[in-house]
Parts: structure tokens; sequence; C-alpha cells
């Protein structure tokens, strides 16, 4: 491992690298990539290593962009920047998204960054105003490229791949065996790594039944036996997704919800939230079946079931990732039978007579009204914590900054006091809002 490889880690708190991360650093950057691999199993750090090995060593801005890395979804485009930001290299890079200002992106796009990420109508769009120029580029990645395909970028993808004559090197990322690679891709004889024939023989597949057609209650029955492990909900359509939070709410779970209706302020709020433990309950469409950063989940429960076979595969995707155990839930009511493509008959999973208060976080999120446009670091609010609201290491868990403002997890029994004693004080000589 090289020093600059050493370092990056370093800089992320890895000190050794999966499987799949060391077999897409030693393949590099010599021959074309088709790296398959679950969802939520490293893949973003697997392929930023060898493209970090091959950016210039001094990168200016006259250069041009030296690295497109394309994503199917705002949050993973977002996810891959914050990974490469994270590993402290040095280089410049922009992420540019639909839901974000088109304007603020042009202006940071000024002084063309050494890798840029984005979403594919987004990138097109700068493209057609002019706000990038795409000759410069030598190394492509498309990220998660099936669910690009499948959501519709067809011609997006093929627009942005024709404005790139000067690809040395492609990577394509997929969680599905059966992703085929159009020619305009212009992939010659790949080095294809796969890492997906190991996660089926660690899930473990379940069937619950509801005695009646609303399962709220069954539901409710099943995350009481969890014992408080993370658990992400699947229901086929939005309205579900609400109705299902609102009755869980309602009964005193604490849980976030997450659909494709929602502003993306709300799904960064929700996403947060699950990701540093102050919800261990998610209840999502299929969005949040990949392309989305969150936590290894111990369950996935499909609470209405799977459209397809494939639809249940990227679901059952989010556990059981890499050397992990996972379960798998299909809820089934008295008209609903297990689907034709689950090829081992589920066990039943049978729930007491009286069900169980699921088990609360042991977090919750302080919410600060300040963010990125303010220069806020992590670093800041940690330091904050420590020193103005008195929290100890392990009272204070993950901390995210947002554009606008940053969430902090702390342990429950201490934000009481916690807010009692910073909600005068100012944090980086600002003064904000805590709750």
């Amino acid at each position: 491992m090289n020093e600059q490889i050493a370092k990056a880690l370093a800089n992320v708190g890895i000190e050794a690298l999966n499987e799949m991360q060391q077999a897409a650093l030693e393949a590099g950057t010599a021959k074309d990539m088709v790296l398959l691999s679950p969802t939520g199993s490293g893949k973003t750090l697997a392929f930023l290593l060898p493209l970090l090995t091959a950016l210039p060593q001094q990168c200016s801005k006259d250069e041009g962009i030296q690295a497109l890395i394309v994503a199917p979804s705002r949050e993973l485009a977002l996810q891959i920047e914050m990974v490469f930001r994270s590993l402290g290299s040095g280089y410049k890079a922009n992420c540019v998204y639909g839901g974000h200002p088109v304007r603020t992106e042009k202006k940071s796009l000024e002084h063309p960054p050494a890798v840029l990420i984005g979403t594919p109508g987004r990138i097109v769009d700068h493209l057609e105003r002019g706000n990038i120029d795409l000759n410069p580029v030598r190394m492509l990645i498309l990220d998660e490229f099936d669910k690009a395909l499948e959501l519709g970028f067809l011609p997006e993808m093929k627009e942005i791949l024709a404005h790139l004559p000067g690809v040395r090197w492609r990577a394509l990322t997929s969680a599905t065996e059966a992703v085929e690679i159009p020619p305009f891709v212009g992939m010659a004889q790949p080095v294809r790594l796969s890492f997906l024939s190991e996660a089926k023989h660690r899930l473990a597949i379940h069937i619950v039944k509801s005695p009646v057609k609303d399962k709220l209650e069954t539901l409710y029955g099943l995350l009481g036996e969890l014992r408080g492990e993370p658990a992400l909900i699947f229901c086929n359509l939005r309205e579900a997704v609400e109705r299902v939070s609102n009755y869980l709410t309602g009964m005193g779970v604490d849980n976030e919800y997450f659909h494709g209706g929602m502003a993306q302020p709300e799904r960064e709020r929700a996403l947060s939230h699950f990701r540093n433990g102050s919800a261990t309950v998610f209840i999502s469409t299929d969005l949040a079946s990949r392309g989305l950063d969150i936590p290894e989940v111990k369950h996935v429960i499909h609470y209405h079931l799977p459209l397809n076979e494939e639809a249940c595969i990227h679901r059952n995707g989010r556990t059981a990732r890499m050397h992990a155990k996972g379960d798998a839930f299909l809820i089934l009511n008295e008209v609903e039978t297990v689907p034709g493509y689950i090829e081992r008959e589920p066990d039943e999973f049978f729930l007491p007579g009286k069900a169980r208060q699921p088990v609360r976080p042991q977090w919750v999120t302080l919410t600060i009204n300040r963010g990125k446009r303010d220069k806020l670091s992590k670093k800041d609010i940690a330091g904050f914590l420590f020193q103005k609201g008195g929290l100890k290491k392990d009272e204070l868990g993950r901390v995210e900054v947002k554009e606008s403002c940053s969430y902090a997890a702390i342990k429950r029994n201490k934000l009481p006091e916690l807010l009692n004693r910073i909600r005068d004080e100012k944090i980086k000589n600002m003064k904000a809002t805590f709750k």
C-alpha cells in the first residue's frame, strides 16, 4: 500500500480494506473495471482509491476536470462527495444535482474541480449551459449504473458520454449481476470483480402472518421482537409509507420515513436521524433499496410484497452485507402468499400473544441552525458540545454538517441538561438555535 493510500485511509479511520476494496485497488486503472457488490459494502471507497492514485500529482484549474463520477440519485452523489472529501487528498471536488440552485453550482464550477460528481440530468444541464467542459476528463465512473438506466437516464447517459473524447479509464458499479453494458459506454474487455454470490447464504428469510388484512398491528408486534436493532421497512406507495410512520409515531415508536415526494432538506434530515441511531426504524419506498448512504441494517421488513424479484433482491441487499448476517421478514395477510421467486421456503416467525413495546433508541438528535455556509465543521461542533455543553466523548455520537444546518447525536438522558447549558451560548462566535 503506497503512502498516499495509507494517508487517505488514516484520514477516514480505516485500518484495513475489505476483500472487495482490496481487489479494486489492486486492479487499478490499467484496464476498465466492472465492480459488482451488494449495496452498502463499501463500493464508494473501492472505486475512489484507484482514482486517487491516477490523478495528476499537481492538478491545477488550468488542467480542467480530470475525473467524472455519475450517480443516479442526489443522495448517492452527496455520499460520494462526502467520502472523497474525507480522504483529505487536497484535490478539489464539486457535486452537482437536482434540487440544488444551478446558480450556486455555476459559481463553484468557475474554477474547474479535479473531480466532478453529479446526477445525469444536472450534468447535462451544465453541459447545455456551457458551465463545464468534459474534454479533459480522463477517468469516468458510472456508479449504480443499472439503477441509472432503470430510472430512465439512458438519453442523459448517452449525451454525457458523447462529450468525453479523452477518457482512458472507465469503471462501472452495480449491485446486480444482471447489468448489461451498452456499446456507447465504450468498455473494452474490462476486469470483472464480483462479490455478489455470498450474500444470499447469510440472509435468513421469514414470514410473519397477519390475522387481518391491515398489517399495522402485526408490524408493531414484530418490531417489539427485534430488540431495538435497526430495521428498514419497505412499502410500495408513498401514502402507505406516511400511514405506517404516523401509526408507529402514535404508538411511541421513534421512526423516520423517506420517499421521492419529500423536499431535499426533509430527506437529508430523515437520513441523518437514521444514520446516527436516533431513529432505528426507517420506512421507505423502494427508493431506499439502493444508492443511499444508510448504515448496515440487521432487519429488512417487507410490509408490502416486492413488485418483482429484482426489487426483492435490492431490498434484501440492505442487510447481510459482506460478512454480516441479516434477516428479511415478509408480512403476509390472509390473502397473500410467498412469491414464487423466493427459492427456499421461509421459516414462519411467530409473534407472542401480547405485543412488546419496541425498544427506544439510546440516541436523540440535536439540530443546530448553522452549517457549511457558516463555515461550521464537525470539529467545531464537537468542541462546542464538549466545552460549553459539558458532554463526555461517549455521550456524543455521529455529527453531520449540512448546507444550512447540522445534526449531532446525543445520549437521550443528556439532552435536557445539554440544552439548558448551551441555550444562550454562541458557536464559533455565532448565535444559533438548538433544538
